[in-house]
């Protein structure tokens, strides 16, 4: 079980938490991309988004977890303005695969992914029971 950080006298945060807390066995999730199990991208920057999701939540039910269990999220993308541009349609994604729970997040711009078709990475610690 995890809980919520969040310091005294700071303001709630919408979609995040400034930290979570927990005991049990720690799942380093590696980053994931907008690809299915045979490689094919998912079209769009909000598609490859769901896929990525997607693909961390396969990897923390694998290890018998679930999207409660997830402490941690880092998302690295490639074009912040798509990001920003895109947030009304990204928290139905969001919600589809991983629900209201809110973990500590952090986001950044990178110049650039691996594969050279991804638009995003998201890697994730999960602390699981």
């Amino acid at each position: 079980m995890l809980t919520n950080i969040n310091p005294e006298g700071w303001p709630q945060p919408r979609g995040y938490a400034n930290g979570m807390m927990g005991t049990g066995r720690f799942l380093c999730v590696g980053g994931q991309i907008g690809w299915d199990a045979q490689g094919r991208f998912a079209q769009g920057f909000v598609d490859q988004v769901r896929q990525a999701l997607e693909n961390i939540m396969a990897v923390v039910q694998a290890a018998g977890g679930g999207a409660e269990h997830i402490a941690r999220l880092t998302w690295y993308v490639t074009d912040m303005d798509e990001y920003r541009g895109a947030l009304k349609e990204l928290g139905p994604v969001y919600r589809a695969t991983l629900g209201r729970h809110f973990p500590a997040m952090a986001l950044v711009q990178v110049g650039a992914l691996v594969e050279r078709e991804a638009l995003v990475e998201i890697e994730a610690t999960a602390i699981l029971p």
